[in-house]
């Protein structure tokens, strides 16, 4: 298996003279960028539509459509484009409109090699410092404390060790496992064990919209695609070029989608909803599950061939009762992180508490011991975390004034639940779903039970 590294820049030169056009392109790809040439304004969309371009080069004077008029169409496209243009007419005014109107920089004709180069270089400086940017925004939203990748439990270290293998390789990788075990963190890792790590990690988490919207979601679509369409919508996989896609919750992939996705992994190509024009991606795909595909696949609601094509590495990560080792030390990095997120000076655990843990089953799997955790030390008054404080769910755990049938408010009742099933599912949006109400009305009993906490991915 060979290792696929992101693309270099990819550049667009649309002029109508071929020999600027060639000149060009012989001076950027001395450079190493990716050129395509376009003589107008129709073969510049239709190539902008086609894949995504870092910098284009834009002559402001072509035969049909201007240049300035041009530009909106280009950005609306791809809206990170640079554009740098380029005319034998130069004025203070046409660059002020340019710019004006989206454009990045302008060059005049004549110009020389240096200058190309230049502006080229700059761009592509400019692209590195908005990905880098993006990363640490993306860093910071999501300010979590990850399962270490260290783990004690020989089986996690196996599935670890597979997984820094496979990471170089840019192959298909399906996770399975259950809800809340880190298949998503494990993604995040692997990503950023490959080439891929300085480029985007995206997530789509496929139980969370209808077959339409997700596939809106997943491969975007044109203005005006559907009501509510007001403008052009890139996509998922346009937002993770050059990098990452993981589908979280494959299992839940509507029938009338598996065969887009089938050929997006075949032939990295797709078309945005409502635009028949054919696009093509540089994204490597990883998948996760808590489902049997299998059985789906006997059952006909999900495509062998499919399974196939996502099943080329798999990796099963063990549920946490079956990696007890592995608790007390993920239960020691949770309180180091909360402690210091949320200014408790939480320094461990008694002996208790560490027993306690030991011994519970953990249905929500290490997403449910970091939601306690976190409850423990946002409410904890003690330097030390006893086993009485430890809001364990499972139902037998429930204290007295917990259970049903005790002379308590409702309300009592109903705020032990919804900790409870918060806890133990993957996203709000389930947990709304088992508790029978809508994720509005669970995001105004959380706030009121002040659980502060959130699912991971």
């Amino acid at each position: 298996m060979g290792t696929t590294v992101p693309s270099p820049l990819r550049i667009l030169v649309i002029d109508d003279e071929p020999r600027i056009r060639n000149s060009l392109r012989v001076c950027l790809e001395g450079e190493g960028y990716k050129v395509t040439e376009a003589g107008g304004a129709e073969s510049a969309l239709e190539a902008i539509r086609r894949r995504p371009y870092d910098l284009a080069f834009l002559d402001l004077r072509l035969p049909s459509t201007s240049g300035m008029d041009l530009l909106p169409e280009l950005l609306d496209e791809q809206p990170h484009l640079q554009v740098l243009v380029i005319t034998a007419h130069s004025s203070i005014d046409s660059a002020v409109e340019a710019m004006r109107r989206g454009a990045t920089d302008y060059l005049p004709k004549p110009f020389t090699p240096a200058q190309v180069r230049q502006a080229a270089e700059k761009a592509a400086e400019r692209r590195n410092l908005e990905r880098k940017v993006e990363l640490f925004e993306d860093r910071a939203a999501r300010e979590e404390v990850d399962a270490p990748f260290d783990p004690t439990d020989p089986a996690m270290q196996e599935v670890v060790h597979t997984a820094r293998e496979v990471a170089v390789e840019d192959v298909t990788v399906l996770l399975r496992g259950e809800h809340g075990t880190g298949k998503g963190r494990l993604a995040r890792a692997i990503h950023g064990w490959s080439p891929r790590s300085d480029e985007p990690f995206v997530t789509v988490h496929c139980p969370s919209l209808s077959k339409d919207l997700l596939e809106s979601e997943l491969f975007g679509h044109a203005k005006g695609a559907f009501t509510g369409a007001t403008e052009t919508h890139p996509g998922r996989v346009s937002q993770a070029e050059g990098g990452t896609l993981l589908l979280d919750e494959i299992g839940d992939l509507p029938p009338g989608l598996q065969p887009k996705l089938l050929r997006f992994i075949e032939d990295k190509e797709y078309e945005r909803v409502g635009d028949p024009v054919t696009r093509s991606a540089n994204v490597r795909l990883l998948a996760a599950t808590n489902q049997d595909l299998e059985a789906a696949v006997d059952e006909g609601t999900f495509r062998q061939d499919l399974l196939y094509r996502l099943n080329v590495i798999e990796l099963t990560v063990p549920p946490l009762r079956e990696r007890p080792d592995d608790i007390l030390p993920l239960a020691r990095r949770f309180i180091a992180h909360f402690s210091s997120k949320y200014n408790r000076p939480v320094e461990g655990l008694t002996g208790d508490a560490e027993n306690g843990l030991r011994a519970h089953s953990w249905p929500g799997n290490v997403r449910e011991l970091r939601n306690v955790i976190e409850r423990v030390v946002i409410l904890t008054k003690q330097p030390r975390i006893d086993g009485e404080q430890l809001p364990l769910a499972g139902g037998e755990e429930a204290t007295p004034t917990e259970r049903v049938g005790a002379l308590v408010s409702l309300e009592t009742i109903e705020e032990a639940h919804v900790r409870r099933v918060v806890e133990a599912t993957e996203t709000l949006d389930r947990a709304a779903e088992v508790l029978g109400i809508d994720p509005a009305t669970l995001y105004r009993k959380r706030k009121r039970y002040g659980l502060t906490g959130s699912p991971e991915e």
